[in-house]
């Protein structure tokens, strides 16, 4: 438990340096490599730790509890590195003897890739990747496409779409992520020009696992959707207990009477049984998926809708409650440079990410 609470401490008084690098500090890198953050679902085959799904979620949201860039960056470059299992095995073996191997990358079809003898060519531009500035390995999607430029189309006449690893020598950084949250994951866009990739470089998803995790085969929209909101409820939490501090703190607190302060009183109790309640009922719904999957080998699709359901309403349920709470906790909510601001922006960013748009 010590331990626990030394990494917690020294991440946390490096969050305000972490967002004026615009990167994880590089003593917060060190810890994270440590622990083998990056490498969260990498199999022990290939020297990672090999956790299950159930693990990362709560890790996941008490790294964002401690710092909302982090657990964001931990989230995306780990669940890159959930690619792993799909990779070819001499591949992922070469690329996981690196201590520091931190994958990044898109989930958009950002680029395309025309097939010759020496593999693919590779062309295009991908934005919001998470942890680009120390990740060692960038996936890509890609259109492929003939020499004419048309694009190659299955027998069901769909568009095909492959993923490519691609090296962080092979790519260039090209700085965007200027935005007022989640500063310091660097999610800066990445491009890739004429790029000779190899065959070997290419792998898909959920169809051939070609390693031995439980769960591994957990489909991958829930997987994502999940871990995304427990980053906005390890945010929402750490809200909740810097609210109390800022309300009693502010300076116009004398003008309130009884009252009021009765009033504020009440609505953060209810903000958070709200917020206790929605959350006990995800990690239900997601542990009785779980469950299925182990005793069944498979999870209904009905169950399937309720997990993406609870996972939405999560972090829609965090997002309300600090809101709710925002406007009583004075000028200090405000200052840029406030660990409760820092905070706010942080879950207000990450409720942009197109999975949880909607609540239902």
């Amino acid at each position: 438990m010590q331990q626990t609470q030394t990494w917690q401490h020294a991440i946390q008084n490096l969050a305000a340096q972490s967002e004026a690098l615009g990167t994880l500090h590089p003593d917060v890198l060190e810890i994270a490599y440590q622990q083998e953050w990056f490498k969260l679902y990498v199999p022990k085959v290939y020297n990672g730790p090999g956790k299950t799904l159930p693990e990362i979620l709560k890790l996941l949201e008490e790294l964002a509890y401690v710092d909302g860039s982090l657990g964001w960056t931990v989230t995306l470059c780990s669940g890159a590195g959930w690619f792993s299992g799909f990779l070819d095995p001499d591949l992922a073996k070469e690329i996981f003897a690196n201590r520091t191997a931190c994958f990044a990358g898109s989930g958009a079809v950002g680029g395309t890739a025309i097939k010759n003898e020496n593999g693919y060519s590779v062309n295009g531009h991908w934005k919001y990747a998470s942890g680009a500035l120390h990740a060692t390995i960038f996936t890509a999607n890609c259109k492929l496409i003939n020499t004419d430029g048309s694009a190659i189309l299955s027998e069901d006449g769909e568009e095909v779409i492959k993923s490519f690893i691609l090296f962080k020598d092979e790519v260039d950084i090209l700085p965007g992520w200027s935005y007022f949250g989640l500063v310091a994951t660097g999610s800066h866009a990445f491009k890739a020009q004429d790029l000779q990739v190899p065959a070997n470089r290419t792998f898909s998803i959920n169809k051939e696992i070609k390693v031995e995790i439980p769960g591994f085969d957990y489909p991958f929209l829930q997987l994502a959707e999940t871990t995304l909101a427990v980053n906005s409820a390890g945010m929402a939490k750490h809200f909740l207990e810097l609210v109390e501090f800022s309300f009693y703190g502010r300076s116009g607190l004398k003008r309130y009477n009884e009252d009021q302060i009765s009033f504020f009183e009440n609505e953060l109790k209810q903000c958070k049984i709200a917020f206790d309640q929605v959350r006990a009922g995800f990690y239900k719904t997601f542990d009785n998926s779980w469950q299925s999957l182990m005793k069944n080998q498979k999870i209904e699709d009905d169950l399937l809708k309720e997990v993406s359901l609870a996972s939405r309403k999560l972090a829609h349920t965090s997002r309300k409650i600090c809101d709710t709470l925002y406007p009583y906790c004075g000028l200090e909510a405000a200052k840029k440079d406030s660990d409760i601001n820092r905070v706010w922006r942080d879950l207000h960013t990450a409720s942009q990410h197109a999975l949880l748009t909607f609540e239902k």
